[in-house]
Formats: C-alpha cells, structure tokens, sequence
C-alpha cells in the first residue's frame, strides 16, 4: 500500500509539473534527458527561481491539495485496468471492460491535462514577476535544447539493423 502511495505522489507530482518535466526530460542525451534528471527533473526549473520558503511551502500545498482531490480517481482507475489486465481475450465482458476502460482512460487523460492547467495556473501566481519573467527564460532556453537535440537526432539516425548477426 506504501508503495502505490509513493508511486502515486511520484506520479501526481510527475503530471502538475508536466510543462517543466518535459522540457527537463527532453532537453537531450541518449537516454532521452532522463540521465542524471531522476524523476524529479521538473523541480530543476524551481531550484533556479530562488524560491522564498512560503513559496516552497505554498507549492507545496497546492500540489498536495491536487493529489487529495484526485487520489479517489487515481485509485479507481488502477483498479479498472487491474480488472481488465485480469481478463482473457476471449472472456465474456471483455470487449466491454476494453470499452469502458478507453473511455475512463480518456476522461482521466481529460481530467489530469485540466489539473495540469490548473496547478500551473496555481503555481505561477506565487511567482515573483521577475520569478515568472526568469521561468519563460528557462522555459525558452528549454525548448531551443529540445529543439538542437530534434535536429541532432535527425542528422544521426540510429541504424535499424544489428551487425554480426
């Protein structure tokens, strides 16, 4: 139980800071940026904007806030794949539970982009103007290494095929 509490705390965090974590995460190397970034790469941003301590701490609430509102959902919706994972293909239901469990998954994929907006929305009115102003700088400076990785990755495509074999 501890474990999916962790595990869904990761995850919450993981989808109210998804604007900075990709950009963390897709800032380059081979292994997709996630080197050396952990899964807390989205605080990265955060750590630059010399946040004040009731800035953490009000950050701090609005995302333990989110993951309050939204733990009933979390669970539900884990336990409606589990039940359709338990399922065979050739069960009676299953076309049903597949039915059902797309549509929970795109009412949450719904809920968790409006919590997103929400939590951003949240955050960036505890910024500071010049926290806001120094966020779109990271934010750009972001997007123009994405953006160099893209390119580089497009000029050294990885082989599709395995020599010595």
């Amino acid at each position: 139980m501890r474990k999916n509490l962790s595990l869904a705390l990761v995850l919450a965090s993981a989808m109210a800071l998804a604007p900075f974590a990709i950009a963390a995460a897709q800032d380059g190397g081979p292994h997709g940026g996630w080197q050396g970034h952990g899964h807390h790469g989205g605080f990265q941003a955060f750590s630059k904007l010399n946040l004040t301590d009731a800035q953490k701490a009000s950050i701090k609430q609005i995302f333990q806030s989110s993951f309050a509102q939204n733990k009933g959902q979390f669970q539900a919706l884990r336990q409606q794949r589990q039940a359709f994972a338990a399922l065979t293909p050739n069960s009676a239901g299953y076309q049903a539970a597949a039915a059902s469990l797309a549509q929970a998954e795109g009412a949450a994929a719904v809920a968790r982009t409006q919590q997103r907006a929400a939590i951003r929305a949240q955050i960036y009115a505890v910024l500071t103007p010049a926290q806001q102003a120094q966020l779109a700088s990271i934010q750009a400076a972001n997007q123009a290494r994405r953006q160099q990785w893209q390119q580089f990755k497009a000029q050294h495509p990885v082989s599709g095929s395995t020599s010595g074999q």
